[in-house]
Parts: structure tokens; sequence; C-alpha cells
């Protein structure tokens, strides 16, 4: 009887990786140039737990590391450990560890993981490894991860608790790829969350490559040498069936006296601490009653994989008797199979699509007698177990550690973001053509500019909005390229929209018309209304005609008086911006230069109130449009003269502008996930609308204060149109001047709304004024405008400061 320990082994044999050179995929034309493309690595941040947590799924993610060095270098793996701090273990040098029930610490290393610019995230989900009701800590921190997410499902429930099934739901949403080493786990995802086959990755587990048919002298090793030998493995609890293998046992023994079953494996830490060893004892006390305990060797501690691989290459025989058919995977099933072992096991589901085809032995659960038949049988026939064991061995060659890793690397590839990648290259060697109009105009009919499209479909159902015919009529006062008798005809029909939603008896605007021209509501919201007098404000300044400016600036007047009830953030933003525009068209306009003293002390008390070390903003939300707050303060300050204001503006800019850029310099747009978490910056769902803001904000910034940060930043936020952003995505189509609805954690929204499309097209225009004002250009239809006195720059605020002696104040 051998000891269970391994010694005199003979040298293990590394296996020779099939190493592939085709990249598989279409041509990709860049926009961008990318010379660093050929030699780029990839950098994934692999998340689970990890070696030397007694685990599969830590095995698993173990493997996946050690094996992807060996065959793919070029790829490499930051790994984040789940921590229990009731079982530490020492990870030894990793990238980080997270506290298994410490909802903060997953935000957190969700932070580190998007500072680190990894190329993708790989998520190993199993229910009972992550904190709270099953697991569901784990959104908090897909939530937050930038980068393209491939999520491993070591179990898909064909049953699930709603629960359960609301967690997975919501990993699955936020992945990219969705991993599975079973075919009927891609079917149940398809049937019941309605997954695309895209979407689905099927990679069988791994398992290594050794030479075929050394059982002899792995067992002379062991000392147990010229006997047959049928070994178990895993950590031991009720769920493995064992009890019906020992009941076998008797009908094994008395046709093969010099059979040995070996159990190899730790009892359950978990039932460990619930019960001791009490369920191990139960098994040796049901051996020593069937009179099998001299047939029977317990291994009771857990062996590490190198180990395992030795062990199981003693044996002849590898048993499954699990009795829940729906157990998913099972890693030493594969490393039995890729050895060569003659394999009887219950048919759940990896087994069922594994043996399949004659590569083993299928037998029903809970029957001691028919494990005892299937044993005997193969012992009885020495040539028909060499041919089940070189059957196996066939099949474990499509499992092989190397090809697991190339399957492996051509998943991260497949879904890992080429933008990170790219250098940041100066915007003048890029394509500045103009956009086209043609996919704004087919947004647009007699009434106005329609509110969402299916694709590049204007989708009447929702309507219109005063917030998009706002925009569309700033639009056509900025694009230049639009002929006279279109811009005309639209430049009517957006200023009829806004005059007849201005709702004179409640003195607001209305917003939301359904496409039969009925009103939705009598007042819309305050930032509709704010955004209105924006509009309002930019027509009287650069309205095409001399009609439509004096139109906008009797409106403008008539609605000014609304904003003194006012209190949204946004609104008093939009209008001071509208103000802005009114006072540099007519400087001694009392209501507009009122407006821009309430707003710009209005929002300087709001920032400092909200701000703190770590958080230089207006709110503890980030919302929409973050930008333009800073922007109207900068506008106020640099019109009024408040030096102070300007200096403020311009450093919750610089805030601003730092959280919206990935760690590889792109711009990352604040997500609307992010607008219900208190000083937090989410990053998807990721709109147009915040890059036009930023372009438009660092305009601003840029006539305050010339510096070249913010003619960088402006260029930086431009190019996330043209696919520098998380998901290497091309939003923008500079033929038709359409955009998409921006980008959301599996890629762009392939719906062209209105707002998108005002957005790419402002943007442009944003970008181009600030090259005007950059080479002393006039940005404004009168030049004289900018030799106004309230035209000063921030560092002649500091100047006047240092010469006055007052202490700036710290933002």
């Amino acid at each position: 009887m051998g000891n269970g320990t391994s010694k005199d082994l003979p040298p293990r044999q590394p296996g020779q990786g099939l190493r592939t050179s085709d990249k598989g995929g279409s041509e990709v034309i860049r926009l961008f140039s990318d010379p660093a493309a050929q030699t780029a690595r990839r950098r994934v941040a692999l998340i689970g737990t990890y070696v030397p947590r007694k685990c599969g799924i830590a095995t698993f993610t173990g493997d996946i590391v050690e094996q992807a060095a060996l065959y793919h270098p070029d790829v490499t793996f930051d790994v984040y450990a789940m921590a229990d701090p009731a079982r530490p273990v020492d990870h030894g040098s990793i990238a980080g560890e997270i506290l298994q029930d410490d909802r903060a610490d997953y935000a957190r290393m969700a932070r580190r993981i998007n500072d680190s610019g990894v190329d993708a995230v790989w998520l190993q989900h199993e229910y009972g490894i992550f904190g709270g009701d099953c697991g569901e800590m784990v959104l908090d921190l897909v939530d937050r991860v930038a980068a393209p997410l491939i999520v491993t499902l070591h179990t898909v429930l064909a049953d699930p608790s709603p629960r359960q099934r609301a967690i997975l739901e919501r990993l699955i949403d936020r992945a990219s790829q969705v991993m599975v080493m079973a075919r009927h786990s891609r079917e149940l995802l398809m049937q019941m969350y309605n997954v695309g086959d895209a979407r689905i990755t099927v990679i069988e587990h791994g398992a290594p490559d050794r030479p075929f048919g050394r059982q002899d002298l792995f067992k002379q090793a062991l000392g147990i040498e010229n006997r047959k030998v049928m070994m178990s493995f895993g950590l031991i609890g009720p769920g493995k069936g064992l009890e019906h293998v020992i009941e076998a046992m008797p009908a094994i023994t008395a046709r093969h006296p010099d059979f040995l079953y070996r159990i190899v494996g730790a009892t359950h830490p978990n039932l460990v601490a619930e019960q001791g060893e009490a369920y191990r004892e139960r098994l040796k006390a049901l051996a020593d009653d069937l009179g099998v305990a001299d047939h029977i060797e317990w291994v009771d501690r857990f062996v590490e994989t190198e180990e395992l691989l030795d062990q199981l290459e003693a044996s002849d025989i590898y048993v499954t008797a699990y009795p829940n058919l729906q157990q998913s995977t099972s890693g030493t099933l594969s490393y039995a199979v890729a050895l060569g072992k003659a394999v009887i096991s219950t048919a759940y589901l990896h087994a069922a699509e594994l043996l399949a085809d004659g590569v083993g032995e299928l037998i029903e659960p809970c029957s001691s007698r028919a494990i005892a038949d299937a044993v005997n049988s193969l012992l009885d026939d020495p040539a028909e177990l060499e041919a089940l064991q070189r059957r196996a061995y066939a099949r474990g060659r499509e499992t092989i550690w190397p090809r697991y890793a190339d399957a492996v690397v051509r998943m991260i590839d497949h879904v890992a973001a080429d933008a990170p990648r790219r250098p940041m290259i100066e915007l003048a060697t890029c394509d500045l053509r103009t956009p086209g109009l043609s996919g704004f105009v087919a947004m647009c009919d007699d009434t106005g500019m329609v509110q969402h499209a299916i694709g590049q479909v204007p989708d009447r159902r929702h309507g219109y909005c005063l917030d998009d015919n706002a925009r569309a009529l700033m639009l056509v006062s900025e694009a230049e390229a639009m002929d006279t008798p279109t811009a005309d005809r639209l430049g009517a029909t957006f200023a009829a929209f806004i005059n007849h939603a201005w709702n004179p008896e409640a003195q607001r605007f209305r917003n939301f018309m359904h496409y039969d021209r009925s009103w939705v509501e009598e007042c819309g919201s305050d930032d509709a209304n704010g955004r209105a007098l924006w509009a309002l404000g930019h027509t009287a300044l650069r309205g095409r005609s001399e009609d439509l400016r004096w139109w906008a600036r009797g409106l403008f007047d008539e609605a000014l008086a609304m904003m003194g009830a006012i209190e949204s953030p946004r609104a008093i933003a939009f209008a001071t911006l509208g103000a802005a525009c009114r006072i540099e068209g007519e400087p001694d306009h009392a209501g507009a230069l009122a407006l821009l003293n309430r707003s710009g002390e209005f929002l300087h008390r709001l920032l400092a109130e909200s701000r703190r070390p770590d958080w230089g903003w207006f709110e503890t939300v980030l919302g929409y449009d973050n930008p333009r707050l800073s922007q109207a303060l900068i506008e106020a300050g640099r019109i009024t003269g408040h030096g102070e204001w300007v200096l403020a503006g311009l450093s919750s800019l610089r805030w601003i502008s730092t959280m919206q850029l990935s760690a590889s310099g792109q711009f990352r747009p604040v997500g609307s996930d992010s607008f219900t978490h208190p000083h937090e910056a989410l990053p998807f769902d990721q709109q147009p609308l915040e890059a036009q803001a930023a372009v438009e904000a660092a305009a601003s910034a840029y006539r305050a204060d010339p510096s070249q940060r913010w003619i960088d930043h402006a260029h930086t936020a431009y190019r996330w149109f043209f696919g520098h952003n998380d998901r290497g995505a091309v939003l923008a189509d500079l033929a038709n001047g359409q955009c998409r609805d921006g980008i959301t954690p599996r890629g762009p929204n392939r719906n062209c709304g209105a707002e998108s499309i005002l957005a790419f097209q402002l943007a442009h225009y944003g970008v181009v004024a600030l090259a005007r004002s950059q080479s002393g250009e006039s940005e404004s239809p009168d030049a004289e405008a900018d030799d106004q006195p309230m035209a000063f720059h921030a560092g002649e605020i500091l100047e006047k400061r240092r010469l006055s002696e007052k202490p700036a104040a710290n933002f």
C-alpha cells in the first residue's frame, strides 16, 4: 500500500505549443495612423480566486497565467485575487486583492484597474466567491471598469433564483464576451438569457500535455505497482457521490482482489468549519462495514496541480459519481481525459459532452451497481480498457494547454480595445473635413428635428423636443457650409418651434411635443428652459439673417425674467452662456449682465460649498454636460471682471478634464451610470454631448487663459468621435454628419439620434473656432467684440492679485 506521496518520479514532459499565425477578422481601415500596432502587447486584468487558495477557480486562474506565459508571452495578466479575511492566503506578487465582503473595495479596485490602462478585464464568475446576496457585490466592480469585459461563467444555472438570475443578466449586459466551457452552457445562455451566439465563446477546460501510458512508472513511485488503480479527486463533500463508489467496492474486489481505490483531496473547508471531519469519518466507517477499507487509500490533503497530475498518472481509471447532473465543469475530468485515463462518470453536463462518442463510460447517478458493472467490465477486458484510454487521450489533444492558450488569446484579441495602444497624435494631422449635413437634414421635417432614431431611421414615435431644436438652431448659425436657402428654411423651422414652445401664461418654455404637434406638458424642465435661452442669446449674436437675430433678441428679453425662479445649476449655466452671447452683441444689456452676475455668484458659491480635497466640483454627483458649469463660471467672470470666478472656473475645468481622461490619455466621458453615485465617475454609458461640452468649454478657457492644455484637451475630446475611446469605436460619419448615440460597455450604440448628431456637428465647429482663436482670427461676426474690456486673461488676474497681495483661493 502506498503512502500517498510522490517520489522518484520520471521527468515531466512540457507540452509542445501550437502557435497560429492567422490573426483572423476583417481588414480595418483606420482614420488615425498607428505605427505602434505591430509591436503592442496585450495586458489583461484577471479577476477571481487565485493560487494558493484551495478552490477550483483559483487553480483555473493560476493555470491561465502559467500557460499563457508559456505559450503567449506577449499577453500578460494583472491578477486581482478575491480575498477572504477569514481564510487568508499569501498571493505573492500580484496586482491587488479584493476583500470579498467589502463593497467599497470592489469600487476601489475598479478604479485601480482603470488607472492601470489594461486592454481588457477578465472576470471568473461563481456566485459563492463574491460578497453580498448571491455574490451581488461583483456588480460594484463590473459597473465601474472601463476596458472591455470578458466574463467566464463557471456555473450557468438552469433554474436560478430571481436574485441569481438578475445578477447574471447584469453581468451579461456588461460583458463584451461571455466565455463558457461547455456547449450546453452556451445553449442555456442563448435560450434563457437571449445572448447572441456571436457574444459567446466556448473554450473547453484546458489540460496538460503529457505522454501516454506511463502509469506503471508513477505507480512504482507511489509504491502501488502491480495493482489496478481507480482514483477520485476533489474537495470532499456530499456532492461528490463517494458513498456510491465505496458501496460498489465489494462487487469489484470480489473479482479483482488487487484493486485499489484512491480518494485524493482534503475535506471542503466550509464543511470542516460546520462539521469538522464527520463526513469523511462516515465514509471510512462505511468502508469498514463493507470490508473494503484495505482497498481504499485516502490522501487527506489538498494537492497542488503538478502533484495531482502525478497522482492521476498513477491510475488506470478515473471516476466521478456526482449525483447533481447540473454540474457545469470539472477541471480534473479534463485532466484525466487528456492524460489518457479510462473515465467512468455520471452524465453531468461536462462529462456528457467530453465523454461522448465512446471517450468514456457514462452511468446513471446514485447507483453502486452501475459503477461496479462498469469497472468490472473494463478490468475483465484489458484490451478494451486500453482502447478506452487511447480514445480519451486522443480527445484530450483538443484541450491541451497550447490549444487552450491559443483560444484564450484569440478571445482576448477579439474583445480588447485597440484605442489604448494608439499614440496621441496632433489633430492637425487628422482629417478635419467639415462634416456633411445630409444626416442632420434627414432628421428634420417642417415641424422641427425629430428626437430619436432607430439606427439611421428617424423614429417619429417619440416626436420632438425643445432641447434638440434649440441646439439645431445654433448649428444653423455655425454651419458655414450650409447653403443660404437651406439655412433660411431650417433656421425658420427651428425658430418657429422655439417660438411656439414659449408659454407666455406660464412664463416658461414647453419641451416635449408629440409627432402630431400636440405638447406633452405646459412647462418643460429647468434645463430645457435654460438651453432655450442659450440658443436665443446665441442666435441674437450669430444668426444668419438680421430678421432671425431680431426675433431672437425679442424672445430672449421676454423669457429672461423666468431665470429668477430657476435654481438648477445646469439651467443657470446654459442661460449664462446665452447671456454671454447677448452681452457680446450688446455690451450694455442690463438684464443679461444681471444674469451673469447672479449666475457667477451662484456657481462660485456652489463650488466652494461642494468641493473637498479630492473632489473639486460644483456638486457631489456628476451629471451630464458637466463642463458647462465651469464654462459658464469662466464666461461670467471674464465678462464681469470677477477674476476669482475665472480662476475657479478654470480650476474646476482642469479637474473635470482630468476626471474625463483615461490612463492612456484618451477622452472618457463621465458615463450616465454616474448620475446616482456621489463622488464617483463611472465609465458608461458615454454620451457625445459630453465630448461637445468639453470642446466648447476648452474654447472658453483658452479665451481666458491661452494655454496649450486647452487646445490639447479639445482635440482629445474631438478624437473621441473618431475611435480614440474605450472601445475603439468610430461614432461619427464625416460623409453624412451622423453620429452614434454613444458608447455602451459592449460597444457603440447604433442609433443616431438628434442630440448625438448635433453634438458631433457643434463639436466640429467648436474645434474650428478654437483654431481660429489660437491663430488670432475673430470668432465673432463683430471683430470689435474681442476688444471689449471684459476680454482679459487669467494671467492678468493673477498679476493683479499678486500686486494687491490678496491670497489666491485654493481651487
